[in-house]
């Protein structure tokens, strides 16, 4: 039976089909009957087949005009999760905005959200949005209130036990609240022992443009002390974050990695593309940070060292985490090419009075023993606990009137740092 023969039809292909028929149009021979005949073969209206060589003879498309669909912006997927993964409010949403998404149908944001999710794309829990976001505006209120009332209504110092001239200083700056950084209002980062060591840690894998591992428990300051080392990289370098999911897979840390890098565009659905343009980003000089690495299972680390090792990249990895020792353990192969391990400890006793003085202005005037004492009754040299009893005081100082600061207020406040026994 040959190619053309209309019984027993044999469907073609748009592309094959076009192409006999341009031939024949090339030669003088194409007529209406092969044009019908064509229409049976692919399944569709002569017209369509009259258009399909249009643009042919047009455009030089043989395929099919792709079509732009819609995508989801991380905006639109924040607001599907508040909206506890309901597509309607989304979809109402977009309507309201009035931007470019504005015209898209119902069944093409569910198709969206579809196509997300297959991705693997998840949805933060609403409770925790909604958590975060309340906290992040009852940080900014309560910065608010101790710059404004910096000058006003200064409380006082009571009985030789406890510190003196707890105020808080006009001259204090707040500091910017970097991503995985919290800090009181008024505080300032302080270039401690840890903090020097991180920093030499990361310029020998930068200088080797090879990988670091910054670990130590939980509260110490890990993420403080890589910021301060990688706030002036050097020159021709760049640093970029991974915000590491919780659980991820690895077409999650993936996404993580083409945000962190700032790409422009959408995430590409094909991970071929999204790699191939995360490698083209890596060809540059750049400083990977990946912080919350304990969070990683082992094909994502693989996918990381399959970064690091491509032979176009030009990357320093740095992974941090409590516990992200451990984590990079379980992949031998990635273990053994890490070229600094540095443990961010405690606050050495020596080193505690000179850095919370310098931490906060709350503390500038304490005498050094009261500062041992609060140490061994409740903070233990871990930065985090400093910074959280500098936030409880200063709220304490702001909320009631004629505060007294002594050690049965700071006994108080310490009872709201750590869970009952």
């Amino acid at each position: 039976m040959g190619e053309w023969e209309l019984e027993g039809l044999v469907s073609v292909s748009r592309p094959v089909l076009v192409g006999r028929l341009l031939e024949l149009d090339a030669a003088g021979g194409l007529t209406s009957a092969h044009v019908r005949a064509g229409a049976r073969l692919a399944g569709v209206h002569s017209r369509t087949v009259w258009r399909w060589v249009e643009a042919a003879r047009g455009e030089g498309r043989v395929e099919r005009r792709r079509r732009s669909r819609f995508e989801l912006s991380d905006q639109a997927w924040e607001v599907l999760a508040q909206a506890g993964g309901n597509v309607s409010v989304l979809y109402r949403h977009l309507k309201d905005c009035g931007d470019g998404d504005a015209g898209v149908s119902l069944a093409s944001v569910y198709r969206a959200v579809q196509r997300e999710l297959a991705a693997g794309r998840v949805l933060p829990d609403r409770a925790v949005l909604r958590q975060e976001r309340v906290e992040r505006e009852t940080r900014q209120a309560l910065a608010d209130l101790v710059v404004a009332g910096a000058g006003v209504g200064a409380p006082s110092a009571g009985g030789g036990a406890g510190p003196a001239q707890l105020t808080p200083s006009r001259e204090a700056a707040p500091v910017g609240q970097a991503p995985g950084v919290v800090l009181p209002a008024g505080a300032q980062a302080v270039r401690t022992a840890s903090v020097r060591a991180v920093a030499e840690a990361v310029g020998q894998a930068m200088a080797a443009e090879g990988a670091a591992c910054v670990f130590g428990d939980a509260g110490r300051g890990k993420t403080v002390a890589l910021r301060m080392a990688l706030s002036d990289p050097p020159v021709g370098w760049s640093v970029s974050w991974v915000r590491v999911p919780v659980r991820p897979s690895v077409s999650e840390l993936r996404r993580a990695v083409f945000e962190a890098l700032t790409l422009a565009g959408r995430f590409p659905h094909r991970s071929a593309e999204a790699d191939e343009r995360i490698i083209g980003a890596l060809g540059q000089a750049r400083v990977l940070v990946v912080d919350e690495a304990q969070r990683l299972p082992v094909p994502c680390l693989e996918y990381l060292q399959s970064l690091w090792d491509h032979p176009q990249a030009r990357m320093a990895l740095v992974l941090c985490g409590a516990g992200s020792e451990r984590a990079v353990a379980r992949l031998p192969q990635l273990a053994s090419r890490i070229c600094a391990w540095q443990e961010v400890g405690r606050l050495a006793a020596g080193e505690v009075a000179a850095t919370v003085s310098a931490f906060h202005p709350l503390w500038a005037g304490v005498a050094d023993g009261e500062v041992a004492w609060i140490d061994q009754s409740c903070t233990h040299g871990v930065f985090r606990t400093w910074a959280a009893l500098t936030t409880h005081l200063q709220n304490a100082l702001l909320t009631v009137p004629d505060a007294t600061v002594d050690r049965a207020l700071l006994r108080r406040l310490f009872r709201r740092l750590s869970p009952p026994a």
